[in-house]
C-alpha cells in the first residue's frame, strides 16, 4: 500500500470546536471573573441602576417603621418595632434584589449580548454565576444600608457581631438561590416587563403573607398556616434571632434547606434555557 493509499484510508482527525470539552475550574472561575467585570462596567456607565440597592432600603424601613410601627407596637412604640421588621426586610432585600436578575437576562438578550456569549468558548452556567455574583453585590450594599438605617432609628443588637454577620450571610445565601428562580423567569418570558409583570405577582404574596412585617399569631388561621411554610418568614425568623437573640437552630437548618433545594432544582432548568432560548 503507498503513502497515498494509507493517508486517504486514515480516519481524519476531526478539528476541535471552540469550547467543546470539559472546561476546567481554573478557567471557569477566570471566566466568571471576566464577565461581573463587564457587568460592574456596565453600573459605572449607568449609575441609576443602582437606584434601587440604593435608595430602597431607606425608603421601606421608614415607610414600615412609621406606618406599621404604631399599628404593630402601639402609637408611640415605633422604636419597638425597628428590632423586629429590620432583619424580616432582610429578606425581602434578597427578593427585591433577586428580581432584577430576571429583568437584566431578559434585556440582555433583546440587545443581542447573550447570542454573542453563547458563540464563545466558555461555560454556559459562568455567563449567569458571573450576574449573581455581581446582583450579590448589590444585595450586601442595600443590606449595609438597611442595617444603617435600622441602627439610626434605635436598633440594637442583642447578641454579637458575629450572629450580625451570620444573619447577613444568610439573607446573602438566600437571595443567590432566589435569583435563580428569576434568572429562569427572565429565560422564559419574552420581555422585561412580563417578567417584572409575573415576578409581582409572586414576590407580593410571599412579602406579605410572611412574618416580615407582623407576627402570624395576629393573622387568620388560613393565612398564619401560610406564613409557617414560606421560605421567607424562616428566614425572617432566623435573622431576627440571630440578631435580637432567641433559639436559631431550627429556622437557620430550614432556611439552608430551601436554598439547597430552590438552586439544585432552578439552577440546572435555568442553564439548560441559557442554551435553548433562540
Amino acid at each position: 500500500m503507498t503513502t497515498a493509499t494509507a493517508t486517504l484510508d486514515r480516519p481524519a482527525k476531526t478539528a476541535a470546536v471552540p469550547g467543546e470539552g470539559r472546561i476546567g475550574l481554573r478557567a471557569n472561575l477566570r471566566h466568571i471573573g471576566a464577565l461581573a467585570r463587564r457587568n460592574l462596567l456596565q453600573i459605572k456607565q449607568d449609575p441609576e441602576s443602582m437606584f434601587d440597592a440604593v435608595l430602597m432600603p431607606i425608603i421601606f424601613t421608614l415607610l414600615f417603621v412609621y406606618v406599621f410601627g404604631g399599628a404593630v407596637s402601639g402609637k408611640g412604640n415605633q422604636h419597638a418595632y425597628v428590632n423586629y421588621v429590620v432583619p424580616g426586610l432582610m429578606a425581602m432585600m434578597g427578593m427585591n434584589i433577586a428580581q432584577a436578575v430576571g429583568t437584566g437576562i431578559n434585556d440582555d438578550f433583546k440587545k443581542g449580548v447573550m447570542d454573542r456569549f453563547r458563540t464563545m468558548p466558555i461555560a454556559r452556567s459562568s455567563v449567569l454565576i458571573a450576574k449573581i455574583v455581581v446582583e450579590l453585590g448589590r444585595m450586601m450594599i442595600a443590606t449595609l444600608i438597611l442595617l444603617g438605617m435600622g441602627f439610626a432609628l434605635g436598633m440594637t443588637v442583642g447578641t454579637d457581631v458575629l450572629h450580625l454577620l451570620a444573619a447577613i450571610a444568610l439573607s446573602a445565601v438566600f437571595g443567590a438561590s432566589l435569583m435563580w428562580i428569576f434568572i429562569l423567569l427572565g429565560l422564559t418570558m419574552k420581555t422585561p416587563q412580563a417578567v417584572q409583570g409575573v415576578a409581582m405577582l409572586v414576590l407580593m404574596p410571599l412579602q406579605f403573607g410572611s412574618s416580615i412585617f407582623a407576627k402570624p399569631t395576629t393573622m387568620p388561621g388560613w393565612l398564619e398556616g401560610f406564613t409557617k411554610v414560606n421560605p421567607l418568614s424562616t428566614l425572617a425568623d432566623a435573622s431576627r434571632n440571630l440578631i435580637n437573640g432567641g433559639a436559631v437552630a431550627h429556622s437557620v437548618w430550614i432556611t439552608l434547606a430551601w436554598t439547597a433545594g430552590i438552586t439544585l432544582v432552578t439552577a440546572p432548568l435555568a442553564v439548560a434555557r441559557f442554551r435553548k432560548k433562540t
